[in-house]
């Protein structure tokens, strides 16, 4: 009988275990196919801001003397109502030409390039976000736009770009890269916010930026480009503030002296402001 009781509880555990496993399969795994990817895919870094400015051919000519290039510009019946100016190969301050049912000139829209504008669109989708559909744009690359925190003159365009073959701002590449650019790299953009508490909750929770250390209201964007968004309160008139590198300041500075552009130097930092009030930052790093 004893023999009878152990064989009989030997064969039992097996067939218990493999309930169990089933049953862990059953409640468990429904879970984790259920949970969405939390992390955004990575961004490679600003690619551009947009500014729509008073006169266009005066601001592009302001640029230049920055030592900045035009890439090109997109025009309609020959007129020019896009100018891109370029900063290096994926960076770019696009100039809009102010209309007359749009007068407001200053800060436009952010762009950020990434290496898969789709999967950071179906990564949005999946965290109960509303972008837009993966379009190609005029220029020949991918584009999406998300509404964003609101400024004061209505929610943020956010938009997101993947640089494509044969887009213009690809057959660009190593091209208008004058030697006299104050600077090579867009590393910083300060965006007012009508609300700056809810405008950094948003980037944190809904777009996975990384609020800095000591400096709460600069974050990292996803990925490893290192740059920034800064949120800042708006007031009227309040404009936002482009941050670039500057690999030599002192030939920049010297520069700017012999364009007759005024600045203001304040330690390692030069401040010039363009003709429709954006305040451009050079710094080195």
């Amino acid at each position: 009988m004893i023999r009878q009781h152990r064989s009989g509880h030997s064969s039992a555990r097996p067939a218990m275990h493999l309930v169990l496993f089933a049953l862990v399969l059953f409640l468990f795994v429904p879970l984790l196919h259920a949970q969405p990817d939390t992390k955004t895919p990575p961004f490679n870094g600003i690619a551009h801001v947009a500014l729509r400015v008073h006169d266009l051919a005066n601001s592009v000519a302001f640029y230049e003397k920055l030592g900045f290039e035009q890439a090109f510009d997109l025009r309609k019946d020959n007129v020019p109502y896009e100018s891109f100016i370029k900063i290096n190969d994926t960076q770019f301050i696009e100039l809009h030409a102010s209309t007359p049912t749009d007068t407001d000139t200053g800060f436009l829209s952010l762009c950020f390039e990434g290496a898969d504008v789709q999967a950071i669109n179906d990564n949005y989708l999946s965290h109960g976000l509303t972008p837009t559909p993966v379009r190609k744009t005029d220029t020949g690359n991918l584009r999406f736009i998300m509404g964003g925190p609101t400024q004061l003159s209505g929610p943020q365009t956010i938009e997101y770009t993947q640089y494509m073959p044969g887009s213009l701002h690809s057959e660009d590449q190593g091209k208008h890269l004058g030697p006299d650019r104050v600077a090579e790299k867009l590393i910083a953009i300060s965006l007012p916010m009508a609300d700056p508490s809810s405008a950094r909750d948003f980037y944190i929770n809904q777009l996975n930026f990384k609020p800095i250390a000591n400096d709460p209201m600069s974050l990292h964007m996803p990925g490893e480009s290192g740059q920034e968004v800064e949120i800042m309160p708006a007031t009227p008139g309040s404009h936002a503030r482009i941050t670039m590198e500057s690999t030599n300041l002192g030939k920049a500075a010297r520069h700017l002296h012999k364009e007759g552009v005024f600045t203001v130097k304040n330690g390692t930092t030069l401040t010039v402001i363009d003709p429709d009030g954006n305040v451009l930052i050079l710094e080195t790093r």
